[in-house]
């Protein structure tokens, strides 16, 4: 059960464990969670947002499932960067091809070098 000193509450699996299936997840929370909490949005745009992806998903048959929740954050993350000014969609789009490219040139094993996407 969720106690006062259990940061993960429902982002549990049932041994206990986080509900992160690859690091990029935890850094997709952790960015929304900063940007809520430097005022870039509000929790409740955050949440209807999210909220309103995560239908969307549902609407069009995707599973119940980790991945689907994890692309929702990303969809959201997207969607709400741009309202706010932070960042246009040409920006986002080349932040993610950037990603991408450095993901793939990556060796197996290391931690993802943002450079190596250039």
């Amino acid at each position: 059960m969720k106690g006062p000193d259990d940061p993960l509450g429902p982002l549990k699996r049932k041994d206990g464990g986080p509900v992160f299936d690859e690091p990029w997840q935890a850094q997709a929370l952790a960015m929304a969670d900063t940007l809520v909490t430097t005022g870039q949005f509000s929790a409740a745009d955050w949440g209807e947002t999210l909220g309103a992806e995560l239908r969307g998903a549902a609407d069009t048959g995707a599973p119940d499932s980790t991945e689907t929740y994890y692309c929702a954050v990303v969809a959201a993350l997207e969607k709400l960067l741009a309202q706010s000014g932070t960042a246009n969609k040409d920006e986002i789009n080349s932040r993610r091809d950037q990603w991408k490219r450095a993901y793939l040139n990556t060796p197996h094993g290391q931690p993802v070098d943002l450079s190596a996407g250039e």
